[in-house]
């Protein structure tokens, strides 16, 4: 009882006082403990050493002071442990996601200017396939794909029946293939 004691007058010495020292004694005594605590948790050496550290460091800053009417401070500093590791190894998780991501981000191809090049051929010969169409074809495949209305949609707003509204599209996309393939436009 009297060690528990002990750690209790260090405690205070360190929250009350700034007692650099005393704070060096419970780090002495609890440093192992608690990176095999947070080693267990984690399974990373590293983040069990940066958890020591910042179990300290929230002793010092007094982030959650300890109510001896709650229980052991060993138990108390095992708890605020238990809490730090959950914390580093979400920040580890939410890190490792950002890099995954940003790894991925570079394997991205950029398009090249023959790609742009041949992308603008194939958007003018859309847009001249799309011309050709029947007025009526147009304006659904422009309300349909440009527009992004739904067939019901299209239907309701131009008091056309919803089976005819199907019908132009059908008939829109069969003369588009037709006049990209005539292009050299192909469907792929």
């Amino acid at each position: 009882m009297s060690q528990h004691v002990r750690d209790i007058d260090l405690y205070h010495k360190v929250v009350s006082e700034k007692d650099s020292s005393a704070l060096r004694q419970l780090y002495r005594k609890y440093e192992k403990l608690i990176y095999s605590f947070s080693y267990k948790m984690t399974g990373d050496k590293e983040i069990a050493e940066e958890v020591i550290q910042e179990v300290f460091l929230k002793l010092w800053k007094k982030h959650s002071p300890y109510d001896q009417s709650k229980g052991k401070f060993s138990s108390w500093l095992l708890t605020m442990t238990r809490n730090t590791s959950l914390d580093a190894l979400r920040k580890r998780k939410k890190h490792e996601s950002v890099e995954y991501i940003e790894k991925d981000s570079l394997q991205v191809s950029y398009e090249t200017p023959a790609d742009i090049v041949e992308w603008k051929e194939k958007g003018k010969a859309i847009q001249d396939c799309i011309r050709a169409l029947k007025e009526d074809q147009q304006r659904m495949v422009h309300l349909f794909y440009f527009k992004g209305q739904t067939q019901q949609s299209i239907s309701n707003s131009t008091d056309t029946p919803l089976g005819t509204v199907k019908g132009r599209i059908r008939l829109a996309l069969k003369h588009l293939h037709s006049c990209l393939k005539g292009k050299g436009g192909g469907t792929e």
